[in-house]
């Protein structure tokens, strides 16, 4: 009878079992593929916050990946994470852009949101590197505060103490006031409690406003989160240029500090000038009509310029070809005698016309004022201006001084008798007077005749004279 035997012991067969087992039991488990080549990429990151290897990287809030490794840079705050994407994350081009988020509340920790980029632009290779310009992380209140200065820090905490004082303080009887009297004796808390019965109607303003902010497009809001992005993007990536703002910020505040007397004058006049402007808003509302109407007005005339404007070709052309180099030359020499003429009568010009504005300014100052006056004459006043008057004196004495046909013009005298002599004094020729009889005794000439001329002053310019008193008054003769 003939053995035939394997040649493996049972200790090998059970050995090998327990290993292929083993082995089947890590790849279940773990998903384990050896042949598997995942892609790998890296970010630089100026902060890795507490992004930890396994932490997940989203695309859209998905999964797509997880953190695989995270290795500082020496000598610098920045670090490099290096990422396995799969193929649902696939692919990701080279303008791509990551951010690092907290994670829920209940997940703990932070995850790694990448935008994959544009399509269209070059892809990012395997083992690729994203720099630090394409990658931001959340920024800690600790961070905010430690941008402030000591200085600022102290500042603000006095001024949160102050708020809160300011809060739970009761109001003193100086300070109550000018107050509504629904809140005087209350704290600030309790009358912000109060003014919550208001609440209703600002709501339903708020959100009128609100429906109004989300835009009259589906994407005007997308689009307002996008720009704000990149703003925030930029502040990012100038961190210096912010703190030097913030600086300037704490200055500029401490200025207004030191002149809050002038900015509570400044703020005083602000309901004065609201109220002007809303005045001056409606005033330029109603005129919209009569500037619409204005418009229409000028349609034609501007449907007629571009007719003009073909219309002033020929001019153009005979204009051009007067100035033209054949014709230069000639209208230069007709031109130089009249060039030549002008060049004195501009120096005269320049004398004459100081002269001229104070003419115009003795007009428009003192001349046409006075004209336009009309002659206090008591129960005789007109009431219209002298200059009126006068032409219509003129044309009375063109009409009365009419002899019986009317071609010619002679003084009427009437003589009557009476007790009192009267004389018209020796004439400005040297004649002799001329006397009548008056029924009563005369009480002077309207207006009274000054004993001489007014003052005639050459030192002064007309325009700053004084205008000349128009009342009539009755009074005897030098």
């Amino acid at each position: 009878m003939t053995r035939f035997t394997t040649g493996k012991s049972p200790v090998t067969a059970g050995a090998v079992t327990l290993i292929v087992t083993a082995v089947i039991v890590f790849v279940t488990f773990t998903h384990w593929n050896p042949l598997d080549n995942p892609y790998r990429m890296r970010i630089v990151v100026t902060d890795t916050v507490q992004v930890r290897p396994g932490s997940p990287v989203r695309i859209a809030g998905v999964d797509v990946g997880a953190v695989e490794r995270v290795d500082p840079v020496r000598g610098t705050t920045r670090s490099t994470i290096t990422l396995t994407i799969d193929d649902n994350g696939r692919p990701v081009f080279r303008d791509a852009h990551v951010k690092i988020r907290p994670r829920l509340f209940f997940e703990g920790n932070y995850f790694i949101d990448l935008q994959p980029g544009t399509p269209g632009t070059p892809q990012l290779p395997d083992g690729g590197t994203l720099p630090v310009a394409n990658t931001d992380y959340p920024v800690q209140l600790d961070q905010v505060l430690s941008a402030f200065p000591r200085g600022v820090r102290r500042n603000l905490q006095a001024l949160l103490d102050g708020y809160g004082s300011a809060l739970t303080g009761r109001s003193s009887p100086a300070e109550d006031r000018d107050q509504d009297p629904a809140v005087r004796g209350s704290t600030a808390a309790a009358a912000l409690n109060r003014s919550l019965r208001y609440a209703p109607g600002a709501l339903r303003g708020l959100a009128v406003t609100t429906g109004a902010l989300r835009g009259r497009r589906p994407q005007d809001v997308s689009r307002l989160i996008a720009g704000q992005r990149r703003v925030a993007a930029g502040l990012g990536r100038h961190e210096q240029n912010l703190g030097d703002a913030v600086v300037n910020l704490e200055r500029t505040m401490a200025v207004l500090a030191r002149r809050r007397a002038e900015l509570g004058a400044t703020l005083d006049e602000l309901p004065p000038l609201l109220e002007t402007a809303n005045a001056t808003l409606v005033a330029l509302d109603d005129a919209f009509p009569s500037t619409r109407a204005l418009a229409r007005t000028a349609i034609p005339g501007v449907r007629e310029l571009g007719p003009t404007i073909d219309a002033g070709f020929p001019w153009v052309r005979q204009a051009a070809a007067l100035v033209s180099p054949p014709e230069l030359p000639s209208l230069v020499d007709d031109l130089k005698p009249a060039v030549e003429d002008l060049a004195p009568l501009q120096n005269e010009t320049l004398e004459l016309l100081p002269q001229l504005d104070l003419v115009n300014r003795c007009l428009s100052d003192v001349v046409l004022p006075t004209l336009e006056k009309p002659v206090d004459d008591g129960r005789l006043s007109t009431g219209l201006p002298n200059y009126q008057e006068f032409w219509q004196t003129m044309v009375g004495f063109s009409g009365e001084s009419q002899n019986f046909d009317g071609n010619g013009q002679y003084t009427r005298f009437q003589i009557g008798g009476g007790a009192y002599t009267v004389s018209s004094g020796p004439t400005s020729s040297g004649g002799p007077a001329f006397y009548g009889n008056a029924t009563a005794p005369p009480r002077g000439s309207r207006p009274a005749r000054p004993s001489g001329r007014p003052p005639y002053s050459t030192g002064v310019p007309c325009y700053r004279s004084t205008p000349p008193n128009l009342t009539a008054k009755t009074g005897p003769g030098p």
